[in-house]
């Protein structure tokens, strides 16, 4: 093929789209449906850490002198 007749398919295939943001539309339903799951499963573990206090509570009294001695974990 020639290079005119490359642009001149290229310019007879152009014609033929339609609206392009009405056919890309459900990308940004996609995008926006995934971020709003993420967010939910974000939200799933909310106050995950005071569901269980009593184990909590009852950890840290049975290895307090483990505890006091670890400071935060930085030498």
């Amino acid at each position: 093929m020639t290079l005119a007749t490359i642009v001149a398919l290229a310019a007879g295939e152009a014609e033929h789209h339609g609206n392009v943001q009405a056919e890309t539309f459900i990308f940004g339903v996609i995008a926006f449906v995934v971020f709003l799951l993420l967010g939910l499963v974000t939200l799933s573990y909310r106050n995950v850490a005071n569901r269980h206090s009593h184990k909590a509570d009852a950890y840290a009294k049975s290895h307090a002198a483990e505890l006091s001695q670890a400071g935060h974990g930085h030498h």
